[in-house]
């Protein structure tokens, strides 16, 4: 391998560890060198004292929305100052149902709702709104994947 290759190699997957004790909803975090908390609200039995998992899987969608649109509009050099992306999570009734196995299907929605300043033309707009469906996020969620759940000694 050329050293230029080895140059823009890319960084190996870095593990996510989460611990936490049974009698409670609140987990310990590690990322890399960084470590926050996760936690349910207390209305849920939590005590509120970080993000929900829910939170979390948002706040991935969002970052990567927000880096993946000021990546482009930098490459393309568009008048993009910055990005502000609000999403929520519910889960509602399917609207068509004719796949469906029961009348009660649900489906899990996020509400992504994407604001733009910046000097942007109606087709800038247009298409940083398309690249958004092509975060990498984004087409990981829209995707069909697997997790694997293996149990390990402690």
């Amino acid at each position: 391998m050329s050293s230029k290759s080895a140059e823009f190699a890319p960084d190996p997957p870095r593990t996510v560890v989460v611990e936490g004790g049974a009698d409670a909803f609140l987990q310990n975090v590690r990322v890399g060198g960084h470590e926050f908390v996760s936690d349910e609200p207390v209305t849920a039995g939590g005590g509120d004292a970080g993000p929900t998992p829910y939170d979390l899987l948002l706040a991935a969608l969002g970052t990567c929305t927000s880096m993946t649109l000021g990546l482009y509009a930098r490459r393309k050099r568009w008048p993009l100052q910055s990005v502000r992306v609000r999403l929520s999570h519910s889960r509602v009734h399917a609207a068509d149902c004719a796949n469906c196995e029961t009348q009660d299907a649900m489906i899990e929605l996020v509400d992504r709702r994407i604001e733009l300043v910046g000097p942007l033309d109606a087709a800038q707009r247009e298409r940083l709104l398309e690249i958004a469906n092509r975060c990498p996020v984004h087409r990981t969620l829209s995707s069909r994947f697997e997790i694997r759940s293996t149990l390990v000694e402690a």
